[in-house]
């Protein structure tokens, strides 16, 4: 097997366990393109992006960048004479830079494509209702998810599996996945599979208009709804004038009980909200100003009116 010169492209942590699975490989990682530091969280101090962390404690090389488009960045990428760009979870690469890899461009996307391109295919497809995701690594070119596929894999997802649960398996999936098709392009694989453009689907970026919860949809729906933006952007309602995040519910626990359109209720140790067809059992919330609980927690000590308004 030829042994590549690949310069890696990534930020968030899904990034992480390809760029260590692909440091320990027989291919060398001769630098890392990251985002800035920024400030995360609530501290008021600069800290990397997970990749960068991850490429310092590896002793690989670190270019940091916002844009781009710029020539410096470009020059930098001419210097390394790579023979590959490894993208995962980055931004979208302009055609200037995808022409300097001798071999091209591969990214790792957490869909099955052509379903769900975009921003947030994994949130798309839990909101969906979709029983099966999975990852592919595939050929960048100008369009955006649209490149030759070089290798798939898939995956079941649960009935109350919440994206946060969908995106860290796939994490580690597509770490494997982006790995052997590395090795693939090492050893000359050049059969690619076109996308069937027909079959596409899109998976934009969501805003916080998109998080409104609406009860007046069925239990199904808007399970859905708290699962696939758990735990973030998170799912939510107001209730007595008050945010409240609807973090996790429960598909499969029932009561028959018949009450007005958005009603927060308890029943035998469960907590139900009524939708339009019947009740669905919440299981994990976050009251504007408290920390995230258990449902039936927040019902101990919640003295207003239940009644989402």
């Amino acid at each position: 097997m030829r042994r590549l010169n690949i310069v890696f492209m990534g930020s968030p942590d899904f990034a992480v366990p390809s760029l260590e699975k692909l440091a320990a490989s027989i291919h060398t990682i001769c630098a890392v393109v990251t985002g800035t530091d920024k400030k995360r969280g609530r501290g008021s101090t600069l800290s990397p992006t997970p990749v960068k962390a991850t490429a310092q404690q590896l002793g690989i090389p670190v270019i940091e960048c916002d844009n781009m488009r710029g020539q410096q960045l470009s020059a930098k990428l001419h210097e390394l004479n790579p023979d590959l760009f490894a993208v995962v979870a980055f931004k979208i690469l302009p055609e200037s830079l995808l022409q300097i890899p001798k071999i091209g461009s591969v990214n790792l996307h957490a869909s099955l494509l052509p379903k769900y391109r975009g921003a947030a295919p994994i949130h798309h497809a839990v909101l969906n209702g979709e029983t099966e995701t999975g990852c592919t690594v595939f050929k960048l070119d100008k369009g955006m998810d649209t490149g030759g596929i070089i290798k798939q894999n898939s995956m079941p997802i649960g009935k109350n599996e919440t994206t946060g649960s969908v995106y860290s398996r796939l994490m580690e999936s597509g770490s494997d996945l982006i790995t052997e098709a590395i090795d693939m392009l090492a050893d000359g694989f050049s059969d690619f599979i076109k996308q069937d453009d027909s079959k596409a689907t899109k998976a934009p970026k969501l805003f916080d208009d998109d998080c409104v919860v609406n009860f007046n949809r069925s239990a199904e729906v808007v399970h859905n709804h708290i699962r696939g933006l758990s735990p973030f952007p998170a799912a939510y309602a107001t209730l007595d004038g008050n945010k409240m995040k609807l973090l996790a519910s429960a598909i499969d626990i029932i009561t028959n009980e018949n009450r007005p359109v958005g009603e927060l209720f308890e029943n035998e140790g469960n907590v139900f909200v009524m939708c339009s067809d019947r009740a669905l059992c919440l299981t994990k919330v976050q009251y504007q100003g408290k920390k995230a609980m258990q449902a039936a927690e927040f019902m101990r000590g919640y003295q207003g009116p239940t009644v989402f308004d």
